[in-house]
């Protein structure tokens, strides 16, 4: 019965030599047909699959997100769709740099005994700077700032802190070492009593290494400038024994002051990094456009398959942050959008692009590899239609953010009011001063010249947790807002002109960031 009513879909001009020609457009009986491919039944399920433990928080660049990846291919493949990757595959890898702090260099030496790294020294960051520093061991106790002639102590030399017993939180402690690297402090080691099966959880966690893409402008924050260490107690205690210092009453005899205490030790810290390759994937499937003079055009709808990992197990012993809501739900979206579409027997005039990208929780990595290394000439797409977190908060309502600087945004709510039935309006920007514009992938094909409109339902106390599970998802809203992504490409797909923007905010946007 579907195939008989796709059969008498749209309708042919006649060719140049009175010959039938490509077919003009697609009727609505076509369009109605294919949308009922989008059901909540199948988001769910989708939404379950890449939330799934076994995919273990979808981190870049991790076994988790390959499997993910893998699945998405596979499920572009089974629609029909063609790659849009390497060698005519589905798969885009971008290359990634893996640095980690190498142990076999690396050196603790107080006076002329060593401690050795990744044993009784752990770096208290995932990535160090290299380097070689030597002065003096100064003990500071207490989290308060130093003032006066002990704060001039502090520079050219090491500090070993102490934070007092039922110290005020890790905020306090970062704030403290900020300060003596502020004063001068050439390392900060931070000292306590741990116990065993958290130093070791602790290790494990640290000797983890810190991924940085691996072309373009690196970030500052890549390597902290600082050097800031953990260092274990008991070792301390036993390289300065006789030195008369008493750790326990430094940590709790300060009360709510700090203190500088000398120990007359030369302390040299070196710090060596070892760095690896890699690479992580985005999924690129292209669904050919039937009109020859359109068909070159694209319109890309994307969203990120990534999240966050896995964590610290929390009371209940969880440790895996699936990301159902963010970016789950999105993934879903694009690949009910794409199935829908493929199943409409013309092809819209358009070709269409569907993107699954990672690293996005890193920095926008795997959109902004696409928009330098894209399937198709960048210049060819003429619009982005992006999906991030879109299965949770109100049922009737969907952020889309850009709206006001291009066409797009006109388009949109013409085809929101043609399609009631969705029961979805699309609303504007509700919090402008989260620079939300800026924080998803659809950032990096409108600063290189594509429109594009973000859909978003906002944040969530889920939100980067580990209760953003796949229980947690409005499926059924998240497939209209599926109907409503389908419905506005096929319109953009379908029409002659292509999307146009605002002058200004191309301005500013475009011209501005280049």
């Amino acid at each position: 019965m579907l195939m008989t009513v796709l059969a008498v879909g749209g309708c042919r001009a006649p060719a140049a030599d009175g010959s039938e020609g490509a077919i003009d457009r697609i009727s609505v009986a076509e369009t109605e047909a294919a949308v009922t491919s989008i059901t909540a039944e199948d988001v769910a399920h989708r939404v379950a699959t890449m939330a799934h433990d076994s995919m273990k928080g979808r981190d870049t660049p991790g076994e988790g997100l390959e499997q993910t990846a893998a699945w998405i291919a596979s499920e572009l493949r089974r629609l029909g769709l063609r790659g849009g990757g390497e060698d005519g595959g589905f798969m885009q890898r971008y290359p990634l740099t893996a640095t980690l702090v190498d142990r076999e260099r690396s050196t603790f030496i107080v006076d002329s005994d060593t401690l050795p790294f990744g044993d009784d020294v752990l770096p208290a960051t995932t990535s160090l700077v290299e380097d070689q520093r030597t002065g003096e061991l100064v003990v500071v106790s207490g989290l308060n700032p130093l003032s006066g002639s002990a704060r001039t102590r502090l520079r050219g030399n090491h500090v070993l802190l102490l934070a007092p017993t039922g110290s005020r939180g890790e905020r306090e402690v970062r704030r403290a070492i900020a300060d003596l690297v502020d004063a001068g402090a050439l390392t900060v080691s931070i000292m306590g009593a741990v116990r065993e099966a958290d130093w070791a959880a602790t290790a494990t966690a640290i000797h983890t290494p810190a991924y940085t893409r691996a072309w373009g402008r690196q970030s500052s924050a890549s390597v902290d400038p600082d050097i800031r260490l953990y260092v274990r107690r008991a070792a301390m205690e036993r390289l300065l024994v006789d030195r008369d210092l008493d750790f326990e009453a430094l940590a709790e005899g300060t009360g709510s002051g700090s203190a500088l205490t000398e120990t007359g030790v030369r302390l040299t810290v070196t710090t060596r990094m070892r760095q690896d390759s890699t690479t992580a994937p985005n999924v690129i499937g292209v669904l050919e456009g039937r009109d020859p003079e359109l068909r070159d055009e694209y319109v890309v709808f994307s969203a990120h398959m990534d999240h966050v990992g896995v964590g610290a197990p929390d009371e209940s012993g969880d440790s895996i942050f699936n990301g159902a809501d963010d970016d789950a739900s999105g993934t879903a979206a694009v690949i009910e959008v794409a199935e829908a579409m493929a199943s409409l027997p013309s092809g819209l005039r358009r070709s269409m692009i569907f993107l699954l990208v990672s690293g996005e929780e890193k920095g926008l990595w795997g959109s902004e590899w696409y928009t330098e290394h894209p399937a198709v000439p960048i210049d060819a797409h003429v619009a982005n239609l992006n999906a991030d977190m879109v299965g949770r908060n109100w049922p009737d309502t969907i952020v889309a953010i850009g709206k006001e600087h291009s066409d797009l945004g006109a388009t949109l709510e013409r085809v929101n009011a043609g399609h009631p039935e969705l029961g979805m309006t699309a609303i504007d920007d509700l919090w402008p001063e989260e620079r939300f514009y800026f924080r998803s992938d659809h950032f990096n094909f409108a600063r290189n010249g594509v429109p594009v409109l973000f859909f978003f339902n906002g944040t969530h106390p889920d939100y980067h947790g580990r209760d953003d599970e796949p229980d947690r998802i409005d499926s059924e809203k998240a497939a209209r807002i599926a109907k409503l992504m389908f419905h506005l490409g096929v319109e953009i797909g379908e029409r002659q002109e292509a999307p146009v923007w605002n002058p200004e905010s191309y301005e500013r946007i475009v011209t501005q960031s280049r």
